[in-house]
């Protein structure tokens, strides 16, 4: 999003672990806590809480050099802006109806929240929308491809949030492959070995993890991607990966999606398994030029740039 910033023409000071990936330059001192945990292994449970305290101080010490303060994420940052709140915007990256995110709100009514869908919004209460922005990539990121495998694709951490399981189900009853990505829960190890592990099979390869190019290359050879969430998504990044690859996207109606997933223009959006195997029998009605076209209509880091400076001016204001 900085760079995205940048190529308008706006000065952008990026607070960021030092091993940040980005062209601009970063204020930190600090690597980011993969990094660490890269380096040492298992880290004590307060390293996020120290890195954090320590970009504070980077940030309290420039506090006055800038327009507009853009945080993302909770808590700390809301409390040190104090009279700053009112030209400043938080982006949260999660589900914000918790009890957690809740108090937040309660403590800090004068707090201008971005929401990343109107599904987000909702949980956000009155006095502290400041609008919605939904996520982008840039265009050049991901490349159409109108000629796809014979496969289906998942893309997700390997939760009960997710359902890679549902995802196995509706490619075996569809008679399609399936290839699953994505990291195994840390949090809910035995959810794969469970529910996961045992269907895997020649029609249905888990991959593990992938990087950017090989996210590329996977959802541009698919035939679609299936999204069964069963949770209250805020967006759902791979959503639009798939659609600026030109792969429709059969999606269950949770959270964001009917915000995100056109049906029958860029996917199709369902409320069961049932309706995700049926949706496959018509997925060869989307034109996957036209899913790229709407993607790059829609969903561009240009776009989420643009909406975002009319909310800083309107804050400014």
């Amino acid at each position: 999003m900085s760079a995205a910033l940048r190529r308008l023409g706006h000065e952008v000071t990026l607070f960021a672990p030092t091993d940040s990936a980005t062209n601009g330059p970063i204020v930190g001192s600090l690597p980011s806590l993969h990094a660490l945990e890269t380096q040492y292994g298992k880290v004590p449970p307060s390293i996020p809480a120290v890195l954090e305290a320590v970009q504070m101080e980077h940030l309290r010490r420039r506090l006055g050099d800038f327009d507009i303060v853009h945080c993302h994420g909770e808590f700390f940052h809301a409390a040190l802006l104090g009279e700053r709140r009112r030209h400043s915007l938080t982006t949260i990256h999660w589900r914000v109806d918790e009890l957690d995110r809740q108090l937040f709100f309660a403590a800090f009514p004068d707090l201008p929240v971005a929401a990343i869908s109107a599904a987000q919004e909702s949980g956000i209460p009155e006095a502290n929308r400041a609008g919605i922005v939904h996520h982008g990539i840039d265009a050049e990121r991901y490349q159409l491809e109108t000629a796809p495998g014979a496969y289906l694709a998942f893309i997700g951490r390997m939760t009960d949030q997710k359902r890679p399981d549902a995802a196995i189900r509706v490619a075996k009853a569809a008679g399609r492959s399936i290839r699953l990505a994505g990291t195994v829960d840390v949090g809910n190890p035995t959810y794969f070995e469970r529910e996961v592990r045992p269907f895997l099979s020649d029609g249905a390869e888990y991959v593990g993890p992938v990087d950017d190019t090989q996210k590329n290359a996977l959802l541009r050879g698919a035939e679609a991607l299936l999204f069964p969430i069963d949770w209250p998504e805020p967006f759902g990044l791979v959503m639009i990966e798939a659609m600026a690859c030109g792969t429709p996207v059969i999606a269950w109606r949770r959270g964001s999606v009917p915000e995100i997933v056109e049906d029958g223009v860029t996917g199709f959006v369902v409320e069961s398994e049932a309706e995700a195997v049926d949706a496959l029998s018509r997925i060869g009605t989307i034109d996957r030029a036209g899913v790229r076209r709407r993607f790059e209509e829609r969903f561009t880091s240009r776009h989420m740039a643009e909406r975002y400076v009319q909310l800083y001016e309107r804050l400014l204001g």
